[in-house]
């Protein structure tokens, strides 16, 4: 692999890293009540989610897209 096909797999990588990111904090701070009524109130487990929620955020935007409809 040479070096410009190996930057441009690291600069797809941290783009996929911030999308999850953003998604999972919106998510944290908007849709977690929504979604789970016992998650209202327990704010101490929600930064450990963030790490499953920046991995698997496209499943987590298509999964909460559809429920708020």
């Amino acid at each position: 692999m040479s070096l410009g096909m190996a930057a441009w797999v690291v600069g797809l990588a941290q783009a996929y890293a911030l999308a999850g990111l953003v998604v999972g904090i919106a998510f944290l701070l908007r849709g977690i009540d929504r979604i789970d009524p016992a998650a209202r109130g327990a704010h101490a487990f929600r930064p450990l989610l963030l790490p499953g929620l920046v991995l698997l955020w496209p499943v987590v935007a298509w999964r909460w897209a559809r429920l708020s409809h």
